[in-house]
């Protein structure tokens, strides 16, 4: 299975409001509310530099939190991806 690439939905499509340890994300397209915890909205605000795959997101994320960039890291975060995408939040770049 090939590391897939994912682009964050338009900064206008989404306004995230911190609610301590959850995140609200409205997403103005479908009208719906997620609640979400870390990383949800850690990735989110990293592929604002661009879209990229798993391995290219825990290097964006390595250097901000204690991540080793490869690894267990990149495989936890593709599923992060792949749960977003469900929510409509990233698309498949």
């Amino acid at each position: 299975m090939t590391d897939r690439a994912y682009r964050a939905a338009p900064a206008d499509a989404l306004r995230v409001e911190p609610l301590g340890d959850l995140t609200a994300i409205f997403d103005r397209r479908s009208m719906q509310t997620h609640l979400v915890v870390a990383p949800m909205p850690e990735i989110l605000a990293a592929l604002d530099a661009g879209p990229c795959n798993a391995a290219e997101l825990a290097a964006r994320l390595a250097d901000r939190f204690d991540l080793d960039g490869e690894g267990d890291a990149a495989a936890l975060l593709a599923e992060r991806l792949n749960e977003l995408s469900v929510m409509g939040l990233v698309e498949p770049a």
